[in-house]
């Protein structure tokens, strides 16, 4: 006698490739990987200034500490105000390593970043113990606190924090690497390059793993992920550990590059920073902490070269993004895929060029009256002549305020005329085959 239940019962077929069922898939698209080690042995050669390589060195210890850090907020839902303690820590105890000569000199200099992760992870299983038991206000409030705590305490331990001097180093010690002894800056970069690969990769497989799609999950619906059987406190901890383990990578990293760590390496501005450089790039995309990263290193570093106004440019930009594009740049970039996926990105091109190029030139108006505005009321007295986009004047003269007003005005009011087109033009390209035949036919 048949049963029908088991007659109706939904099955599948492991043989089949879409109906294999799995937590994750580990197997990753080996191209982007590739072209992204080739990018990194080649931008030595193309920027072989100290200087850039100093800031491309800085782009990438930024890059894993923001991807760290996305670990938590992206995909775990975690927003944390004191993650900066864990890279601190991290470079803090690469430091200490570092002059312990004796063990030291046994210690190959690219297994050291090891100790600031081993480290930053031990802190976190301290901390994640008591403060991932939810998420929220709750979580947000506890990294906060723990943040403050650990940056006060930098200037009471001085035993291991080295008070308000912090503690320097010397990298050379260390035990040559096959010969090489990291004397030079590009022999540094490789290293960093090095781990920055490897941290990267290893970050992504772990997003690819059951524990890392279970957070997503307890990010989401943390009630459903309990009701499968998944305990949402262990995932946001074990999330958590990892996220600090490649913190404390980070930490180690720039203890090898700037060889000294202070207490600006763990107190409240830089867990900051990193919040707003991976908001910036994007929490829904793996890749947006990247693009984040790239982007704040050059403002931070090539910008504040030009003017000492660079952290409201990056503050105004962030608050732009929020309100404008909260997917941040990672997100904007991918909103033209559907575009490009049905080979409507041409129709895009025109309406950008007219709509864009006249906002990038009220955005350099509006700039230069900023920069005007902050010339004529800190400027010492009968220095009257500055010089913005390379070009000298009196910021005390009507005629520059009037030009950059003027330029402000008409870009903006250009801009605002353009917006309709580019609207028609966007729903044109994204439009699907459905609404376009609908419209047809109406």
């Amino acid at each position: 006698m048949s049963n029908p239940m088991k007659e109706n019962q939904i099955t599948t077929d492991p043989s089949k490739p879409a109906q294999r069922m799995r937590a994750g898939s580990l197997r990753i698209a080996a191209l982007p990987w590739v072209i992204a080690g080739l990018a990194l042995l080649v931008m030595p050669f193309v920027f072989n200034d100290n200087s850039a390589i100093t800031i491309m060195n800085q782009m990438a210890i930024t890059i894993i500490f923001a991807l760290a850090y996305n670990m938590l907020l992206g995909q775990g839902g975690m927003l944390s105000f004191g993650h900066a303690v864990y890279a601190g820590v991290g470079g803090f105890a690469c430091m200490h390593v570092m002059a312990s000569t004796d063990f030291f000199e046994m210690l190959p200099l690219p297994v050291l970043p090891i100790f600031g992760g081993l480290f930053g992870m031990g802190l976190a299983m301290i901390v994640g113990s008591f403060s991932t038991r939810s998420a929220g206000t709750v979580f947000a409030m506890i990294s906060l606190g723990v943040g403050e705590l650990i940056a006060a305490c930098s200037v009471i331990i001085v035993a291991f924090f080295g008070g308000e001097e912090g503690i320097s180093g010397d990298r050379t010690y260390g035990m040559p690497f096959f010969g090489i002894e990291f004397l030079h800056q590009i022999e540094v970069y490789y290293l960093i390059a090095f781990w920055l690969m490897v941290s990267a990769l290893l970050m992504y497989l772990f997003s690819r793993t059951p524990i890392g799609r279970m957070a997503n999950a307890v990010r989401d619906n943390p009630e459903r992920a309990e009701f499968l059987g998944y305990s949402s406190r262990w995932v946001r901890y074990y999330s958590f550990i990892f996220s600090g383990f490649f913190a404390g990578i980070a930490g180690g990293l720039f203890a090898i590059n700037y060889e000294i760590v202070t207490e600006e390496n763990l107190n409240t501005a830089s867990s900051g920073v990193i919040l707003l450089v991976t908001f910036l790039g994007g929490v829904g995309f793996f890749f947006g902490p990247i693009i984040g990263a790239i982007a704040f290193t050059l403002l931070q570093t090539v910008l504040s070269l030009q003017t000492d106004l660079w952290a409201f440019y990056a503050g105004v930009l962030f608050l732009a993004t929020v309100m404008f594009f909260p997917g941040g740049l990672a997100g904007l970039l991918m909103m033209h895929v559907p575009a490009i996926k049905m080979g409507r990105a041409s129709k895009l091109v025109v309406p950008y060029i007219t709509t864009l190029i006249p906002a990038l030139i009220g955005i350099l108006g509006l700039s230069a009256l900023v920069e005007m505005t902050f010339h004529v009321r800190h400027s010492s007295v009968g220095d009257e002549e500055m010089t913005v986009f390379w070009t000298t004047f009196d910021s005390h003269d009507i005629l520059p305020w009037a030009v950059a007003i003027g330029v402000t005005v008409v870009a903006f009011a250009v801009m605002r005329m353009m917006l309709p087109t580019l609207r028609a033009a966007w729903a044109d390209a994204n439009a699907t085959k459905a609404n376009t035949s609908n419209g047809g036919a109406a």
